[in-house]
Parts: structure tokens; C-alpha cells; sequence
């Protein structure tokens, strides 16, 4: 079958690769839309040590079950439709006995320890279905839209973290792919008024089409007066960084009011992970700062409903679609900031 198979940094190739074998216990799925992320992008630019090359990259991937292995855990039946929690857990360790199955003790990705799914065909391994790592979509969601479950479920997990509260302010520090999706699930969860800021201006044009209250140019604006416009001088209720950089997660102490919540969603780069944070506003204003990374099978099933029930407007998410074959045109796109999710279809 056709994959695109990771080998080292800068050399991610389409080539031809086996078709899996499935074990008893798993599920053999017919892929048939996967989409690329920013983590896959920056392994082709600068590589990632935890995928065990040469391996099968792709993790924001749907497909149809062709085949049920004697032992396979779940109601599962060749035809249906299935996208995966797909950072997969063992189910054992202290983390994943408290529900916290995103930061397992021995987490294993699709496409980083198992072959991912872009490929014609993916293997779901048994301890995923043990774990609950599957989930079903209903009959009617587009291929290309049903891959953005996982991403969309990572929003879910840090407005859940954020605990957004309807009539509750948010501002959303970055407009990628994911700034827009943890504004479209906050306004979801009930935000009455939703800020986007964003250097980039065609960041910003793209995020237009969105119905949000406000788009910043944090080169421009004033965007802590403007917030205080919006709160009555008090700061947002959370703030959302979405932005893999060092000054908006600097900025964020200062824009959101007391006893508000700053999420850290977006990771910084190895070498540039350190930022310097004013104590006195944390301590004082009584702040909540948060991490959040990842999902669980449970973000996942949400993030399918809300998808199904169209509260996320995939069609506006998912700029492109592309061959299999056209992961170097997926990756220029992602490059020029044309692109907000490509997705390749097989």
C-alpha cells in the first residue's frame, strides 16, 4: 500500500510499505481521509526522537472498519466509520487510573510508536480498543471533517480544563488551526464574548470567517485595553495560548482578570522553553496557570458530536484536501501560512 513514512529530519517519504497484518484483537481500517498537523510539519523540519523510524506518520486520521479480529474489545463491525484518541494508554499506571489517560506514564502515539494513518490501511492495536481509544461516528459526517476529531478534542480538553463559564469572556491568543478551534469550542461551551489576537494579517483575514467578537493585531493594538473594554476593566475570564511563542505567554498574566485561568496550550521549542512570568500578578490575582496537552477518549467522543452536530464548522477549517502523495505540497502550504488543516485523502 501507498504511506507516508518518516525516516529521519527532513526526509519523510511517500513510498510503498506492506499492508498491516492484524493481530487478534485489533481492527484493520480502510483510511480514508488524515489530516497534518503542526507536529508533523515539525518533525519534517527539524525531526522528532520519539518516532521510531522508519515508521508510517499521521495521527488525525478516520477510516472504515474492513476487519473485526477475534478478541477485538468493542462494538465494532466492518463499515463503520472510526477516528481515534490517538495518543494510546496502558491503562495501568497511577495517571490512567484517575481518567488522565492523555499523560500516561507510557503513552504511545499513532504515527510516534504505531504506524499512523497516512496509509491506506492502519492497524488499531488491541490495547487502543481495551483502552476505549475508538470511537464511532455517526452515519453522515464527511470523511475530511470526521478527521479533525482528534485536534477538535484537544480544544475540548483545555476549555474543559479552563472550566469556561457561559456568559464568561475568552480571549485565544493565536490563530492557527488551533486557536481557532479552542475559540470555536469555547464559544461552544458557552462564552459570550470570544477574542482572537494574532500577528499574522493572514491569520487574521482568515479568521474573519468565523463568528468571533473581535480579532486583535497584538503589534497594533492595545490588546489589554481592548480586553478591559470587553470586562468592564477587569481582564478576561480565561485566556487561551495558542501561540508557540514566548511573548503572548509572557502577556497572558496580564490579560486576564483575577481568579482567572491561563491555559498554556501551545508548547515552546526545546531550546526557547523558558519564559519569565510576574510572580506578584499570580500570587495576587489569585491566578489559575495551566498546561493542557493532548486528549482522552472521552475529549474524542465529544469533539465527534460536536462535529456531527455541526457546533464546529469543519467545512471552514479544512482549507485544502490533497492526494496522499502531496505531503510536500500539504507541508508548503502549512509553511506560507495558506493553509489552515490540509487534509490528504487515500
Amino acid at each position: 500500500m501507498q504511506a507516508v513514512v518518516y525516516h529521519a529530519p527532513g526526509d519523510i517519504r511517500v513510498e510503498e510499505v506492506p499492508k498491516p497484518e492484524c493481530k487478534p484483537g485489533e481492527l484493520l481500517v480502510r483510511v480514508d481521509a488524515c489530516a497534518v498537523c503542526g507536529t508533523d510539519l515539525k518533525s519534517k523540519l527539524s525531526g522528532n526522537p520519539r518516532i521510531k523510524a522508519p515508521l508510517v506518520m499521521g495521527h488525525e486520521f478516520t477510516g472504515i472498519v474492513e476487519t473485526v479480529m477475534p478478541d477485538a474489545v468493542g462494538d465494532f463491525k466492518p463499515g463503520d466509520r472510526v477516528v481515534m484518541a490517538t495518543t494510546i494508554s496502558c491503562g495501568q499506571c497511577f495517571y490512567c487510573r484517575h481518567s488522565w489517560r492523555n499523560i500516561c506514564d507510557s503513552i504511545a502515539p499513532m504515527g510516534f510508536s504505531y504506524p499512523g494513518g497516512m496509509a491506506e490501511y492502519v492497524a488499531i492495536p488491541a490495547l487502543a480498543l481495551e483502552g476505549g481509544h475508538a470511537v464511532k461516528v455517526p452515519p453522515g459526517v464527511d470523511a475530511q471533517y470526521a478527521a479533525l476529531a482528534e485536534p477538535v478534542s484537544c480544544a475540548v480538553n483545555s476549555v474543559r480544563q479552563c472550566n469556561v463559564q457561559p456568559g464568561g469572556t475568552v480571549l485565544v491568543m493565536g490563530a492557527g488551526p488551533m486557536g481557532l478551534l479552542n475559540a470555536l469550542v469555547a464559544r461552544a461551551a458557552g462564552a459570550k464574548t470570544v477574542l482572537l489576537s494574532e500577528p499574522n494579517p493572514l491569520r487574521r483575514k482568515q479568521a474573519e470567517q468565523f463568528e468571533l467578537d473581535r480579532i486583535l493585531d497584538p503589534e497594533a493594538d492595545d490588546v489589554q485595553k481592548i480586553v478591559h473594554e470587553y470586562t468592564d476593566g477587569r481582564g478576561a475570564d480565561v485566556v487561551i495560548v495558542a501561540a508557540p511563542a514566548i511573548p503572548p505567554q509572557e502577556q497572558a498574566l496580564a490579560l486576564v482578570r483575577r481568579q482567572g485561568t491561563v491555559c498554556l496550550f501551545a508548547s515552546l521549542p526545546p531550546d526557547k522553553r523558558m519564559i519569565t512570568i510576574d510572580s506578584r500578578i499570580l500570587h495576587y490575582g489569585e491566578i489559575r496557570l495551566i498546561g493542557s496537552s493532548d486528549s482522552t477518549p472521552e475529549h474524542v467522543r465529544e469533539a465527534v458530536a460536536m462535529i456531527a452536530s455541526k457546533q464546529i464548522p469543519a467545512e471552514k477549517i479544512v482549507s485544502h484536501c490533497l492526494p496522499l502523495g502531496e505531503i510536500d505540497h500539504a507541508f508548503e502550504l502549512m509553511l506560507s501560512g495558506a493553509a489552515l488543516r490540509v487534509v490528504l485523502g487515500v
